[in-house]
């Protein structure tokens, strides 16, 4: 019988409401603040009072433009502000100004990769313009006040965001996972968003349904609300997946609603009932005139964009050699980027040592690649306090040289870097005093080779049997002896040759 998890395939869409990075709210000169004295960034206009008429902010226009750039949007020179209508505590005027049927972005695309698989696009289908609501408070901290009272704080209201929707492009918890990953980059990349999901400037909802496996019919589809983390979006999806393939396995019927992830139980609890676009009642803005942005700004903003993560990767692979999977690593996060280019390439590429060293120069930049996007990596996770690079440029690049001349091995050379960043010695002065220089004697590798052979006669016959994984087996032994200082690729010859005679 069919199992009913594989008879079903998911369908997923992302909403994502990300909070531009301007000084002001998006139609009045309250600042743009988050945290502080409830209701005290708060005027007239973004409080609605009657009277009161809004006004675009422009560097919102602009950062909307830009993230609909950077997603290879089409930018409309004509976009339309409209009113969306609904009843809810934190939305002061009763309706919220936003965007509809006329976006200043559409149609445009991201790349995703997801490990096992081919890299493909996922649709934009629009970018939107809109201010975001306030803020209700459960947790009441005042003894004067029931505790069953919820308060308001209109700090937030009128706060610009971009809400950046996709088709139903997305199949699986991992593909929603690597998309708001890869558009939370472009976003810090573009400077558009500060985009960090645990303070709510980067807040995602997923629509998800199923369809029985061949069909082209979209399910009835379920919202998942407010998601903010990348472990909560993966986990919310994979739950939501599970408990539609229940229901209609079942027999049962799906409805459309509006759930919320419950965090604590690791569930999905229904909110309400989905509403549909009609229930909102949209029309244009009456307040605001059409937003005009044209052909000459549009190109100043693209002018002024940095270059893109997938085109500054591709550049690495071509100018300095670099493992495509590296350079993609290094180009995704900007900073780090900028820190290869403007200080490693130039540092190693002024060193008399690298010159006069066997291994070329872009021998060099592929481990300080490979250092990069591994050791430096979990070193700056445990040591996240202080300076956002605490292992120096120059120390990366002096522990690259001495790998990609083969004088210590990958997991020396971690070592020396975690050391060096730690005491403030150099990599070679760590390797001189602690004798850390790689093991290549033949005579004394096949000693310990030999020995650890005969003690494993059992993996030795699996391995001429044919269970060739089994020699990793005995490169770790070997390791584990050396203490790390082997060189592998010569390590794994000599164990062949020790095996197969």
């Amino acid at each position: 019988m069919t199992s009913t998890i594989t008879a079903y395939e998911p369908v997923i869409g992302l909403e994502v409401h990300a909070q531009l990075r301007t000084k002001s709210k998006l139609f009045c000169a309250c600042p743009n603040l988050s945290g502080g004295e409830p209701n005290r960034h708060v005027c007239p206009v973004c409080l609605g009072y009657p009277g009161s008429l809004p006004m675009t902010n422009a560097r919102a226009v602009e950062l909307a433009v830009r993230i609909g750039l950077a997603t290879l949007c089409r930018i409309n020179e004509t976009s339309i502000f409209a009113r969306k209508n609904y009843f809810y505590p934190d939305l002061p005027k009763g309706y919220q100004i936003t965007q509809f049927d006329r976006p200043i972005c559409e149609n445009g695309r991201i790349r995703i990769e997801v490990s096992g698989q081919e890299g493909r696009e996922i649709h934009v289908r629009r970018i939107h313009l809109e201010e975001d609501a306030g803020k209700m408070l459960h947790d009441n901290p005042f003894s004067d006040v029931p505790e069953s009272t919820s308060l308001l704080d209109f700090n937030r209201a009128g706060v610009p965001l971009v809400e950046i929707v996709t088709e139903p492009d997305l199949h699986s918890p991992d593909e929603a996972h690597a998309y708001l990953t890869k558009l939370r980059h472009l976003l810090l990349y573009t400077e558009v968003s500060e985009a960090n999901l645990e303070e709510g400037n980067l807040r995602c909802d997923a629509n998800i349904s199923i369809r029985p496996k061949g069909s082209a019919t979209l399910g009835t589809r379920v919202e998942v609300k407010n998601l903010n983390s990348l472990r909560f979006l993966r986990q919310a999806i994979s739950y939501e997946i599970e408990r539609q393939t229940r229901v209609l396995s079942s027999g049962g019927r799906l409805d459309q609603e509006t759930r919320l992830w419950d965090t604590a139980r690791g569930v999905t609890s229904l909110m309400r009932s989905k509403e549909e676009a009609n229930d909102y009642r949209y029309f244009p803005e009456p307040d605001l005139p059409p937003l005009i942005v044209t052909k000459e700004q549009i190109a100043e903003i693209a002018g002024a964009l940095p270059e893109l993560p997938e085109s500054r990767a591709e550049r690495f692979v071509n100018q300095f050699g670099l493992v495509r999977h590296e350079a993609a690593l290094l180009a995704l996060d900007r900073a780090r980027a900028e820190r290869f280019e403007n200080e490693i390439v130039a540092n190693a590429s002024r060193r008399p040592e690298v010159l006069a060293s066997p291994a070329t120069l872009k021998d060099v930049l592929r481990a300080a690649a490979k250092l990069e996007t591994g050791p430096v990596l979990e070193f700056e996770s445990e040591n996240s306090e202080g300076s956002p690079f605490p292992i120096p440029a120059a120390a990366v690049v002096e522990t690259a040289l001495l790998l990609a001349s083969r004088a210590v091995t990958f997991g020396i050379a971690k070592r020396i870097l975690f050391e060096s960043a730690r005491s403030g010695k150099s990599p070679r002065k760590i390797v001189e005093d602690e004798g850390l220089s790689a093991v290549r004697d033949e005579k004394i590798l096949e000693a310990i080779i030999g020995r650890i052979v005969d003690g494993n006669p059992k993996q030795a016959e699996q391995y001429r049997s044919g269970k060739t994984a089994v020699l990793s087996f005995f490169v770790g032994q070997v390791m584990k002896e050396t203490k790390g200082s082997a060189d592998g690729e010569l390590v794994r010859n000599l164990l062949k040759a020790a095996i197969e005679k």
